[in-house]
């Protein structure tokens, strides 16, 4: 029976005695990991909700009327030119020959605007499908401005080849059917009423008109427009005058100037903003007047879009933004309070097994479920309130016998608060985040070597 009581391995016992804090320490750092797949299973199924939320949200906009922007007024004058090709006809005998022939095509020239003025007022909303929301706007802007007379001389075109009677106006708005009533354009003293269809090359969709009076005006031409219409997210403009001004308000108190230029002027307040854009031509990448065999020079959607500027409408920090954010802290949660866990463990004398660490890193992975759900319903900061509170709640009903003794328990209550609040902050900053969260990661080790400063690890265990 002694036999039987004597170890077969008798070294192997004082060599596991000394691995025991070694061996926490890796089973710790295991089960982290292992908590990394329901995070990335929140992960997924934020994913999942933010498809649905954009899905929604597009809806919405199509049905009310999508990003507006508008290009022009531009003004297309065709005209005539000789071309020579060649030509094959019967010679007789059955043969054919070659001959020089010189026909007539019709190509357009394209004027931009001396100056442009644009003056609106935008009112945002917001459209609700679900519990998801969309900010749309409806728009009234009145455009004004002048064309000197062509100057085909500068295209080396003669004006006997010019087909003035052929002239149009023509604008490019992408969304027509945020567009309200009929468009009336007023072409120095007469009224056209512009037609569905952009004539500038490249463009989907506008709207033109033909125009008169090109052929005997000596002076520059007026022209007056009035346009109301719906948009969502944001409204964008293109400098396609010689100089261009444009002064919008609006009663939002969250806007993103953007674009190709910032306006010169700008108020911002809690009752809205105003702003005021003063731009020539220079800093755009099209003519001023260009030709169909010219079109690499003129106005095309990828010129146009590089000289965009307007302003969109933001609605705040979105929450499934800031859930996922918080997401990629959930590593650094699980590390901080296991590491509390296991100073309590060192310091304390306390034994705490890792079925103990799964249980409390699964109540801090299903914080970011609860944050994500409820978000949807109200606000982010009174979302991430209740949810850290009930979380913390949870871990302090279980840690009264985890860690046996109420004092250590509101010490770990108090470093859920910090952390917590830490992370909160990390999340409002957007300029200054990664500082604040570098900053709290030196703090924290610092607390950790100083705690621990003093332990002789191996005499710890040896005993």
């Amino acid at each position: 029976m002694n036999e039987l009581n004597v170890p077969r391995f008798p070294a192997l016992i004082p060599f596991l005695k000394r691995c025991v804090t070694p061996m926490k320490m890796i089973g710790v750092t295991l089960l982290i990991l292992l908590l990394l797949i329901p995070l990335q299973m929140i992960r997924s199924i934020l994913k999942e909700r933010l498809s649905r939320r954009n899905e929604a949200v597009s809806e919405i906009m199509s049905s009310w009327g999508r990003e507006q922007s508008m290009i022009g007024p531009v003004l297309i004058v065709p005209y005539q030119y000789s071309v020579k090709s060649w030509k094959e006809q019967p010679a007789g005998a059955g043969k054919t020959e070659r001959i020089e022939v010189e026909e007539t095509a019709v190509a357009n020239a394209y004027f931009l605007p001396s100056t442009l003025s644009i003056q609106g007022t935008i009112t945002p909303s917001r459209l609700h499908r679900g519990i998801y929301e969309a900010v749309v706007y409806s728009g009234k802007l009145g455009l004004s401005g002048q064309f000197a007379r062509p100057d085909f001389k500068s295209l080396r075109i003669e004006e006997k080849d010019v087909l003035w009677e052929e002239a149009l106006v023509t604008f490019a708005i992408p969304d027509l059917r945020g567009v309200k009533g009929i468009l009336e354009l007023e072409w120095g003293e007469n009224r056209v009423a512009l037609s569905p269809g952009c004539r500038l090359p490249g463009f989907s969709s506008g709207v033109f008109a033909k125009v008169n009076g090109l052929r005997t005006s000596a002076v520059a031409i007026p022209i007056r427009m009035e346009v109301a219409l719906n948009g969502s997210g944001g409204i964008h403009f293109s400098p396609v005058g010689a100089q261009n001004t444009v002064r919008l308000t609006s009663p939002w108190p969250n806007p993103s100037f953007c674009g190709a230029f910032l306006p010169e002027d700008r108020k911002v307040s809690k009752d809205g903003f105003e702003a005021t854009w003063q731009i020539s031509y220079y800093g755009r990448d099209f003519a001023q007047q260009w030709t169909d065999r010219q079109a690499s020079t003129g106005v095309n959607p990828s010129s146009a879009s590089n000289s965009f500027f307007g302003v969109n409408f933001l609605t705040g920090i979105d929450a499934y933004r800031n859930v996922e954010r918080a997401i990629k802290y959930g590593v650094l949660f699980l590390a901080l309070v296991f590491t509390a866990f296991f100073l309590f463990e060192i310091l304390s004398s306390l034994k705490i097994h890792l079925f103990q660490y799964a249980l409390v890193g699964a109540a801090l992975s299903l914080f970011y479920l609860g944050l994500l759900s409820l978000s949807e319903f109200i606000s982010f900061g009174l979302a991430y309130l209740a949810v850290a509170v009930v979380t913390m709640l949870l871990i302090g009903y279980y840690c009264v016998k985890a860690l046996q003794s109420g004092r250590r328990t509101m010490i770990l209550m108090g470093l859920l608060s910090a952390i917590y609040g830490f992370l909160y902050v990390a999340l409002q900053l957007q300029d200054f985040s990664l500082l604040f969260g570098t900053a709290g990661l030196f703090v924290a080790l610092a607390i950790v070597i100083g705690v621990t400063r003093n332990i002789d690890w191996y005499q710890r265990d040896q005993a």
